[in-house]
């Protein structure tokens, strides 16, 4: 028995004007055939499926496709789009025959004239492998589900949680959705409900008893936990989307068609009744800057959605920084960027150098304001580590050279790629502890709870400028269906699954 499996992994955002290009691809590795495996036997979704499957009775032979992941960012090119369904293709082909499909994909990844990558994937490789050959495929819980994904795939297999803590557990689940197609003969049926709203992500954290996400996430496991559901997902949606198919979803898959749409109408309609608790509660940048200066002892951590690098935006916003400078910190104040241009001029000055840096409105100029800041070079670094928690499970991360710049007790952590900037590996691959700090900026709207919840003193949701804001329904949308909530409030709807 013979199991390809292939991952192409990037959530984008249509409002960073900066594209992804295969470049972009490379920090988190890209990978072919048996290297594919070798490599990712212990990470993320095809680290639990590949565990998974080779404790399977009737060990089936791996077949490593194409892997291409990349740190979410602005639509890729078409060029390397369609370089990269070449490559998948190509990899398939050369793969056959095969008795089963796995494929580790975000779903909510956009290319310049391609607004649904995935299903585009899904649908070639149907193509190829024709309608007997099941194929599996792992979604994140922000995914903008798409009729032509369910098409695509037997089943779609969902994170549960967010703070996603769950990515190796979700590549484990889909290793026993396809053993039941391949080896048990199942025969899947889905239903699939498109909500007409989008709900931010903050409030969306399904490990809190107090937020309407936490009853989601149980209402999902008793479904699994039914001998006759093979899956049940709810996707919640990356909102920084500007497409035509944009909203929320639920997909379920059982044995019978009537158990699936039953279970899907359900869900649906509670979220859709639930939809105002999503709404998050914003604190005014400068407000809240001022209120973490006044706490004088533990840990004060900035939640900053707007310029979120794992929202895809840019990570290149000025506004904290400009408001950190303001004040003097018992403690370190740490804040991050992304910015290659800050990290090649501090690498040219040399450590100890003290100079007047240019930060800011260089890669984005619409939400990130230029900063003139005195500064010195407090120490080069290179931002690699692995990362274990929200998103990742011994996940080799590289954000490139990078360097750490002072303007007294603020200190700012630039890197040459994008990354998790909100992770503690990173403040302590560049020589902090974050957890001693008097503030931390998290470029987050919600993973890095899982990092911090129980250590910080205070978190405070920040109202900021960037690519991926809290308050999506202000920026310029043009392409999404209408209507949608929160942009049509007087919406009434009611579930009626595919």
């Amino acid at each position: 028995m013979r199991i390809a499996i292939g991952q192409l992994w990037q959530e984008s955002n249509t409002f960073n004007p900066v594209p992804t290009t295969r470049s972009d691809f490379e920090p988190l590795g890209i990978y072919f055939g048996d290297e594919l495996v070798s490599k990712l036997a212990d990470v993320n979704e095809l680290g639990g499926f590949i565990h998974s499957v080779r404790s399977w009775p009737e060990m089936p032979q791996l077949v490593g496709l194409a892997r291409f992941g990349a740190w979410p960012g602005g639509p890729a090119t078409p060029e390397t789009i369609a370089a990269i369904l070449h490559d998948f293709v190509a990899a398939l082909e050369k793969a056959l025959p095969v008795e089963g499909i796995y494929l580790a994909l975000h779903g909510a990844m956009v290319a310049d004239g391609m607004p649904d990558v995935e299903g585009e994937l899904l649908g070639r490789v149907r193509t190829i492998v024709g309608p007997t050959v099941p194929i599996v495929a792992s979604l994140d819980l922000h995914a903008n589900v798409t009729q032509r994904m369910v098409a695509g795939a037997e089943a779609l297999v969902l994170y549960h949680t967010a703070p996603h803590i769950d990515v190796f557990e979700t590549g484990q689940r889909a290793a026993k959705v396809l053993r039941r197609l391949v080896v048990d003969k199942v025969r899947p049926q889905t239903a699939f409900v498109k909500l007409p709203l989008v709900v931010p992500a903050e409030r969306a954290n399904t490990q809190d008893p107090a937020s309407v996400s936490f009853g989601f996430r149980e209402f999902l496991q008793r479904a699994e936990a039914d001998p006759e559901v093979i899956c049940a997902g709810l996707a919640t949606v990356q909102p920084w989307l500007d497409i035509p198919e944009l909203g929320s979803a639920v997909v379920v898959t059982a044995t019978h068609r009537g158990k699936a749409t039953a279970l899907c109408r359900e869900l649906a309609e509670a979220v859709w009744q639930r939809r105002r608790d999503y709404l998050p509660e914003l604190v005014d940048l400068a407000e809240a800057v001022r209120l973490a200066h006044e706490q004088s002892d533990g840990l004060i951590v900035l939640g900053d959605a707007a310029d979120a690098t794992n929202s895809g935006s840019t990570g290149e916003g000025t506004a904290i920084l400009a408001e950190l400078v303001k004040y003097a910190w018992p403690r370190p104040a740490l804040t991050t960027m992304v910015a290659p241009y800050a990290v090649a001029e501090a690498a040219h000055r040399g450590v100890g150098a003290r100079y007047t840096a240019r930060l800011g409105g260089v890669r984005e100029q619409r939400y990130s304001r230029p900063l003139t800041l005195e500064v010195e070079v407090v120490r080069l670094f290179d931002a690699r580590f692995t990362l274990t928690g929200h998103i990742g499970r011994n996940m080799p991360i590289n954000m490139g050279p990078s360097v750490v710049l002072r303007h007294g007790n603020v200190y700012l952590l630039a890197t040459t790629h994008s990354g998790p900037q909100f992770a503690p590996a990173f403040f302590q691959c560049a020589g902090f502890d974050p957890f001693a700090a008097s503030l931390v900026v998290a470029k987050s709207p919600c993973g890095f709870r899982a990092a911090y919840q129980d250590r910080a003193r205070r978190i405070m949701m920040v109202r900021s400028p960037g690519c991926a804001p809290s308050e999506f329904w202000r920026h310029p949308y043009a392409r999404i269906p209408r209507p949608l909530w929160p942009w049509d409030e007087g919406l009434s709807w009611s579930a009626a699954p595919a």
